[in-house]
């Protein structure tokens, strides 16, 4: 279904790409290009990306959530009275006639994974843009924040066909190169049809194997599909790293329009919807409630961050609404 005008109530509206506005047709809402992603870099100086959970400190941007991880040397200071005497220095202690200690510090910086969802479903909206081009937006702002907050960023993309990988690295370089990956997958399917059912579990699957500890892993999907599966996998994820869900969706998936009959379209073939059954739009509508509250309170269990985004909201505002209060 392409993009267009909310739901009128009118017994006989069609959803084509013939209706839509002449300015839903370009880059944006139904895909989106790399110029565009990479004009989002002002949006991303006001999204912070910290860390929620805080276990051990370090001396660079960030507070480890593990004890131990990326211990080097870093300098050597004389010695001050409650030092670790295990720390002492003693070459420079001997060569300069005065205790000093080693300091060390951990790792600077994180892993952020980027995982994109590009399964058919995300290539439907019925207002504002595409899941799939909201999805690469919010992404687009992430990236550009995990970047200047000096993390390694990688990702990992799956459609129904296939999926691509990008190992985290520290730079603009590698986030231009993301960035380029993003705008192609955005392209809608050609042939859906081939979608394998099990991507979406293949996917977290491939992305345990990936993911190092202490990562930070957005996840840009819809979530349809999921089962227990899925479920144990994001549970898993989150024992060692830190998950945040954004969650995607177009208004028609929460709530079937007014009583009526509607022609809609996924731009090639037509097909007539009707809602007038009122006991049908009820359970549509508990049916989504149900999934909802289930991935909500999933998130809860396992302490994972969910950031629901509708399709006719601008992400950068969703961002800053949501992520820039984290504490």
């Amino acid at each position: 279904m392409k993009p267009s005008s909310r739901f009128s109530g009118v017994r006989s509206s069609a959803f084509t790409s013939s209706s839509m506005p002449p300015s839903a047709s370009g880059d944006g809402v139904i895909s989106i290009g790399l110029p565009s992603l990479l004009a989002l870099h002002r949006e991303a100086e006001s999204i912070p990306l910290k860390p929620q959970r805080i276990r051990a400190g370090l001396s660079g941007n960030y507070l480890s959530p593990f004890k131990g991880r990326g211990m080097e040397f870093d300098e050597v200071r004389p010695y001050i009275q409650g030092d670790d005497a295990r720390m002492l220095d003693w070459r420079v202690t001997a060569r300069t006639g005065r205790a000093h200690t080693k300091l060390f510090r951990e790792e600077r910086e994180r892993a952020v994974l980027l995982w994109m969802d590009f399964r058919s479903p995300m290539f439907f909206a019925t207002q504002g843009a595409f899941k799939s081009v909201r999805a690469s937006q919010a992404a687009a702002i992430l990236g550009w924040s995990a970047i200047y907050r000096g993390d390694r960023l990688g990702a990992l993309f799956f459609s129904g066909r296939a999926h691509v990988e990008l190992r985290p690295r520290r730079g603009k370089p590698p986030l231009l190169h993301l960035l380029g990956k993003i705008a192609e997958q955005s392209a809608a399917p050609k042939d859906a049809t081939s979608d394998n059912a099990d991507a979406i579990n293949q996917a977290l699957s491939r992305l345990r194997a990936v993911a190092q500890p202490g990562s930070l892993i957005i996840l840009f999907s819809d979530f349809s599909g999921l089962d227990a599966q899925s479920d144990a996998h994001l549970a898993q994820l989150a024992r060692h790293n830190e998950l945040m869900l954004i969650n995607i969706h177009d208004p028609l998936e929460a709530e079937l329009p007014p009583p009526g009959s509607y022609r809609i379209s996924d731009g090639e073939k037509f097909l007539t919807l009707s809602t007038a059954d009122a006991a049908m739009r009820t359970r549509y509508r508990q049916n989504f409630e149900q999934r909802d509250a289930h991935l909500r309170q999933l998130c809860r269990r396992h302490r994972m961050t969910l950031v629901p985004l509708m399709t006719g909201e601008e992400p950068q505002q969703v961002l800053q609404r949501t992520l820039g209060t984290r504490r």
